[in-house]
């Protein structure tokens, strides 16, 4: 075999030449219906109220994606869009819904216990009680002292969670000064972000986990309570259990108070008895994995063929109602792309609408999305020349403050233009620099333009980012307005471009027999 790479530069260069020559303008008799039809009759609200409060969580392959699946293809095709489908992407796997949920401290006094069962978790079939051991072990040596003691009990190990009490708020906005520290290139000393010694501690937990874990199953655990992450006044992070194991065991997230609270118990040598009942349900009638698609077609004879595209997943996590991550995101799309069919601003090249699912387990909507419509056999095909870019928006409720560049400098005097009419919107920031985390990434692997705006960060990592916090108030009316009204306006100018945004050179690697 003979590996030749193959310099795919999507006429990189001759694109960037003609730069001088592109109608890169803003239309501002767009920009003014754009903004009328966003300030004056918005549905932002509306649209995310929906996917919350009525429909609630959406955790990938639960009955409230498919209600999502249901509702947000029937609104595309009530505005009046084109190639509206819900199309499969390929198998999931067993879906999952919680039916029921309660967990107690009964001894030494009854306290009930703020939790829920983690994802792709059994329930307890039926109302359990049982003793909460401590299984203080930092090492898998240490394990061995709790072998045959642990049948029938409530297990808790280790965390480094603290729940402090904080001085300042949790949510927060970008100062100006942050934002212009943004605009430089990040240079690091390190060819690593992680050191060898920070990698190996993650192995080494890791692998003290998958033991204990083994160990609580050959051990016949009744249940096992967890936290993760932050958190504290109340809130919790939720996280993945094992999607594939049928032998999996009850688990609990659970808030840090109350879990340290037990563990403080335990270590001073109190007796501590937990009960739990809890009932969660597997659905394998259906594992295949959607997402939702629909489209405004484009005007222009010669252009109808080439695709901008804007998205956002529309799976949660499933504590909360997903509203920030990313109702928030699913919201600002649907809004944008309505706005755009309402107000009637042209558009010479098509306009498509993506609504990921499976992004929280690692981007599947998207990463087989373009897998299937931009590559084959692991080389571009045609649809890969005729998309322009892809707009993301998945950190959380923010206003939209910029954009990332994602490496991409020849786009920079574009954005900075189209930026300049958001600048009383306080959005005006364009930065060389990469951001990752969600769906951008499927389409900047292979070489398209896709972006992930600047937001501000609002509560998104302290309070609501895979919280039970994460509800609908939560939400900012105001931003989620204004940053349908900038995606509008990017999307509606990539557009009208007499060409295609300017791409990053990209290599791509084939095999060929000799």
């Amino acid at each position: 075999m003979r590996t030749i790479k193959l310099f795919f530069v999507c006429m990189f260069f001759c694109t960037f030449a003609a730069f001088g020559f592109q109608n890169t303008q803003l239309d501002y008799n767009a920009l003014y219906k754009i903004k009328d039809e966003g300030l004056n009759n918005s549905q932002v609200m509306d649209i995310a109220w929906n996917l919350t409060d009525r429909i609630g969580p959406r955790l990938t392959g639960s009955e409230g994606l498919k209600n999502a699946y249901d509702w947000t293809s029937g609104q595309f095709k009530e505005w009046g869009l084109s190639n509206v489908k819900v199309d499969p992407w390929g198998d999931f796997g067993r879906g999952w819904d919680v039916r029921k949920s309660y967990v107690a401290m009964t001894v030494p006094y009854y306290q009930a216990i703020i939790g829920i069962p983690k994802a792709w978790t059994p329930g307890t079939n039926g109302l359990i009680s049982g003793e909460a051991v401590y299984v203080d072990a930092q090492s898998e040596a240490d394990l061995a002292k709790f072998k045959g003691n642990l049948k029938g009990k409530i297990v808790l190990m280790p965390t480094s969670v603290e729940a402090k009490t904080t001085f300042e708020a949790d949510a927060k906005r970008y100062t100006d000064e942050q934002l212009e520290g943004m605009t430089s290139e990040r240079v690091s000393n390190s060819n690593s972000v992680f050191s060898q010694r920070r990698i190996s501690d993650f192995r080494r937990a890791a692998q003290l986990r998958n033991a204990a874990y083994q160990m609580f199953k050959d051990e016949g655990v009744a249940m096992i309570l967890n936290t993760t992450r932050g958190g504290g006044q109340g809130t919790f992070f939720t996280s993945n259990g094992s999607r594939n194991d049928p032998e999996a065991l009850p688990e609990m997230e659970v808030a840090p108070e109350h879990y340290n609270r037990i563990v403080r118990l335990l270590s001073k040598g109190e007796k501590v008895m937990v009960e739990a009942d809890t009932k969660t349900e597997f659905h394998e009638s259906d594992e295949k994995g959607y997402n939702v698609l629909a489209e405004i077609p484009g005007q222009d004879p010669q252009l109808k063929d080439e695709v901008v595209m804007l998205g956002a997943h529309l799976d949660s996590w499933f504590a909360g109602t997903g509203a920030t991550d990313n109702a928030a995101g699913s919201a600002v799309m649907m809004e944008a792309i309505r706005i755009l069919k309402e107000s009637g601003v042209p558009l010479r090249r098509t306009v498509r609408v993506a609504l990921w699912s499976g992004e929280e387990q690692g981007l599947y909507g998207s990463r087989n999305y373009v897998q299937s419509e931009f590559m084959k056999n692991g080389q571009p095909n045609d649809n890969h020349a005729k998309l322009s870019a892809y707009y993301n928006m998945d950190n959380g409720t923010g206003a939209i403050r910029g954009i990332y560049l994602q490496g991409n400098e020849a786009l920079r005097p574009i954005f900075k233009e189209w930026f300049s009419a958001f600048e009383d919107m306080g959005a005006n920031t364009v930065t060389i620099r990469n951001t990752g985390g969600t769906d951008h990434q499927a389409f900047d692997g292979i070489g398209l333009p896709g972006f992930q705006f600047i937001q501000d960060p609002i509560d998104y990592g302290t309070r609501t980012h895979h919280t039970n916090m994460d509800l609908y108030e939560r939400l900012q009316g105001a931003d989620l307005r204004k940053n349908a009204i900038i995606v509008a306006t990017m999307v509606m100018q990539t557009a009208n471009m007499d060409e295609k945004l300017p791409r990053k050179p990209k290599v791509f690697e084939t095999s060929r027999r000799r």
